[in-house]
């Protein structure tokens, strides 16, 4: 273990240590994540998205590259900690989708779980019943 000084940036939260208190901000990682999707020099909005717009699940618009969405909806989902402001636009465009498998094919997982059951399941169905139960109380 070596002293490295006091803390500058930790999780993209930048830190600074004062005399009368430390304070935490997200100004660096928010200028990146700006500059990372080419909206550096984009003009700030009291309202960040008009709440009479409605959104339609296929508008015939060209599709998304779907790699870049997640990574723009993820940056902005740790954003909205600091900027709730911009919580209702992100609760819009993420919709939340919970997916189950106890029989360890590979899938794109937002969370991982691993852990001995309580209950031990007699059949497949039962073990997957488990598996459901388990993800919607995470949810919830």
């Amino acid at each position: 273990m070596s002293d490295m000084g006091l803390l500058h940036y930790f999780l993209g939260l930048e830190v600074h240590q004062a005399e009368d208190g430390i304070f935490i901000s997200q100004r660096k990682y928010a200028k990146d994540f700006l500059s990372k999707f080419g909206m550096l020099n984009c003009k700030p909005a009291t309202t960040p998205m008009n709440i009479n717009q409605k959104l339609q699940q296929e508008d015939r618009e060209e599709m998304a590259d779907v790699n870049r969405f997640r990574s723009l909806v993820g940056g902005l989902i740790y954003l909205m900690h600091i900027r709730p402001d911009i919580a209702f636009p992100v609760g819009v465009i993420f919709r939340l989708c919970g997916f189950t498998d106890n029989d360890w094919a590979s899938s794109g997982v937002i969370t991982w779980s691993s852990k001995k059951q309580a209950a031990a399941a007699l059949s497949t169905l039962e073990a997957e019943y488990i598996v459901a139960t388990s993800a919607a109380c995470q949810a919830i």
